[in-house]
């Protein structure tokens, strides 16, 4: 019951619908000025759209913010797309997006990837004319494919740098970082990583950064992976650590880390007397599960937030990004998945 030139739909109902021009004869106005009040308000009279509103509300209409939005190209619609909906590391994410989206009066539509390059691509093409700008939360996609999207909408990206694309990003060397050093006081050194999806930019960063803070802390990691960023990838990761288990495994993500624990906890290994686990992002599941699981916390609802903020404020700017991307910082958050390392295990736990 819409049509495309901006005009407000009637309520489904029994009746026949009346057509803008039935809203215009009522208001006393022409039916260009009923189109204008609900696709550019700005270019009415603030009573005049105010009386438009109100007789168009008591005919029963509702305004269809796509048809609407053709005219100007402005939808009031922005899309977020995360790599997969279930992961809970995305829930606070959006929270944040959509808490923004909401106080600019945008409606934020979700997209899930489904951990597939070619699913998000054939998404953004069938989004792309419908909304104003896009969060790519977690992509898949190439830093190439990313910049032609950009190219035809705002874009901002999370958790991956893209040149001359707008990012935000977590602090990934500091919170490495503070996990080796943790390690170390506890007296590991032995360490494997449990690398995520080979196609993450995070996941990089997050192994380059382990081993760069463990070479100044008499520490020797390995890698394993790499494994889909779930629980079920953590027990996959526990089948593939060596024989001779190491004393400390860090991973990609909590989901894995989780999926880690329950597995070498099925097989009779202690956590954390024979083996501590640490985790990343500290998404709610890492408060419940048996032992708590030590993590880098990040603010997941402040890079929602964030994104939302600067996809609006670069609408209408579409020159390239400059410097660096927005850095959030991140923090260690010791629970009791990690303790001192059996190997050289001397009297009470180490600090924290």
């Amino acid at each position: 019951m819409s049509g495309r030139d901006g005009a407000p739909t009637a309520a489904t109902g029994g009746s026949k619908a009346p057509t803008i021009y039935d809203v215009a004869r009522a208001a006393g106005v022409a039916a260009s000025t009923v189109s204008r009040a609900f696709a550019r308000p700005g270019r009415v009279n603030a009573a005049t759209a105010e009386h438009i509103r109100r007789v168009a509300a008591e005919l029963g209409y509702r305004v269809d913010p796509l048809a609407s939005g053709l005219p100007t190209g402005r939808t009031s619609m922005l899309a977020l797309v995360v790599s997969d909906v279930t992961n809970p590391f995305y829930a606070e994410i959006i929270r944040g997006a959509e808490s923004a989206a909401a106080e600019a009066r945008f409606v934020l539509l979700l997209i899930d990837a489904q951990e597939c390059d070619r699913v998000e691509r054939a998404s953004l093409e069938r989004a792309l004319p419908a909304v104003e700008g896009l969060v790519l939360a977690g992509t898949r996609l190439s830093d190439s494919a990313i910049r032609m999207t950009a190219k035809q909408r705002p874009v901002v990206v999370l958790n991956r740098d893209v040149a001359d694309v707008p990012s935000i990003i977590l602090d990934n060397p500091h919170g490495m970082l503070v996990t080796a050093a943790h390690l170390a006081r506890l007296g590991h050194r032995t360490v494997t990583y449990v690398a995520g999806p080979e196609a993450s930019w995070a996941n990089g960063m997050r192994w380059r950064s382990l081993r760069e803070a463990a070479t100044g802390l008499d520490m020797r990691v390995q890698r394993v992976g790499p494994f889909a960023p779930t629980v079920a990838g953590g027990r996959d990761a526990a089948d593939a650590l060596p024989a001779d288990l190491p004393t400390a495994v860090v991973a990609y993500n909590d989901q894995l880390a989780i999926g880690a624990m329950l597995a070498l906890q099925a097989r009779g290994v202690r956590v954390p007397e024979d083996v501590s686990v640490v985790g990343f992002d500290d998404i709610f599941p890492t408060r419940i599960v048996r032992p708590g699981l030590t993590t880098v916390a990040a603010p997941l609802r402040a890079q929602g937030r964030a994104a939302v903020d600067a996809l609006l404020s670069s609408r209408g700017n579409p020159a390239p990004r400059t410097g660096k991307p927005m850095t959030l910082p991140v923090r260690l958050v010791v629970r009791d998945s990690t303790t001192q390392s059996r190997r050289t295990r001397r009297g009470p736990r180490g600090a924290s």
